[in-house]
């Protein structure tokens, strides 16, 4: 299988996955009239897919003992289980970062969700797989949030009814950070307790994880939506053409930035990796900024947290990055 063999490759392959991560919610953005819980079904179908496409290419390039299929029927089952729970607390941690978007407006929802979620991860991982020099990853972690804080703080000022949250949305947004920041340690698990599952094999399984759960998280909010009126499944088929095609595209994109996630993480470990990778939202002030014009005519404040924003993220990955280096 394909493995990074130097830090500049991994590295590359972290940043991707911040791209990655921080774009595939484009696609969403370019369906109209769409609910996001009926576009969530390809988007999960799209997720898998391209996890197993990447297993049998690039996690498939030899036949040994690393490759995806043989690593399959070495790995302990449970890992495979650890895995598989991993992707469905993942995949419920996402269906409510969108709602807690829908309530609260990005202002708060982000920076609280993706901020606790990155707290939780790296400190998690890092206990599971401690490698890195802790000291330095904290401080990268501390950068970090300190970013998507200013990053809400720049939302802030055009998000008008964001002081309006409420106490709903806010235990929505905490509950999601707390999720998301928990897929990642079930990962760390499987990569490195007894037959460990390769990163390629790991993919496949935690975007299954995701995939399966929908028929219990996403049935629920199609039923009882924290945001809007009930949902009937009949209405997926009926949804357009370009829903259900920029759903398997904006999968593939997450499920791409996701297994260079965790390539990268067979590399540098997977707290170091989750980290950088959880860059993603200075990828998606970027889209907001140059593609949608979110800050078109916005007051100087805003701008100015924005370039701050932007500067605490790049000194989060540098400081990440060079935990690893540093002895």
């Amino acid at each position: 299988m394909f493995t990074p063999h130097s830090l500049e490759i991994a590295l590359l392959m972290m940043v991707t996955t911040a791209i990655c991560w921080g774009s595939w919610a484009n696609t969403f953005k370019g369906v109209k009239n769409y609910r996001f819980e009926l576009f969530y079904w390809d988007y999960a179908l799209g997720i898998f897919l391209i996890s197993v496409v990447l297993a049998f290419t690039m996690g498939s390039t030899s036949k040994d003992a690393s490759s995806f299929l043989n690593n399959v029927r070495s790995a302990d089952g449970s890992n495979i289980a650890y895995t598989l729970v991993g992707g469905a607390v993942f995949n419920l941690a996402n269906l409510l970062l969108v709602a807690a978007i829908d309530m609260a407006g990005l202002a708060i929802a982000f920076p609280v969700s993706i901020g606790i979620a990155l707290v939780v991860g790296v400190i998690a991982s890092y206990l599971q797989q401690p490698k890195g020099n802790a000291g330095l990853l904290a401080a990268g972690v501390a950068c970090a949030v300190i970013a998507v804080i200013l990053d809400g703080k720049a939302y802030g000022s055009l998000v008008k009814a964001a002081s309006s949250a409420s106490k709903k949305s806010i235990t929505t947004c905490i509950v999601s950070g707390v999720l998301m920041g928990l897929w990642s340690p079930f990962v760390a698990h499987a990569m490195s307790h007894g037959k460990t599952l390769g990163p390629y094999s790991v993919s496949v399984f935690l975007t299954l994880g995701a995939l399966l759960s929908c028929f219990i998280w996403n049935i629920y909010f199609m039923k009882k939506p924290l945001v809007g009126e009930p949902v009937k499944f009949a209405e997926f088929f009926r949804g357009p053409a370009a829903g259900h095609v920029l759903g398997l595209l904006g999968g593939a994109i997450w499920g791409t930035g996701t297994v260079f996630n965790l390539v990268a993480a067979n590399f540098t470990g997977v707290a170091i990796s989750y980290a950088i990778g959880q860059s993603a939202p200075m990828v998606a002030a970027l889209w907001g900024v140059l593609a949608w014009k979110e800050f078109e005519g916005a007051k100087p404040q805003a701008k100015t947290y924005l370039a701050l924003m932007f500067l605490f993220y790049l000194l989060a990955i540098l400081l990440v990055a060079k935990a690893n280096t540093a002895t």
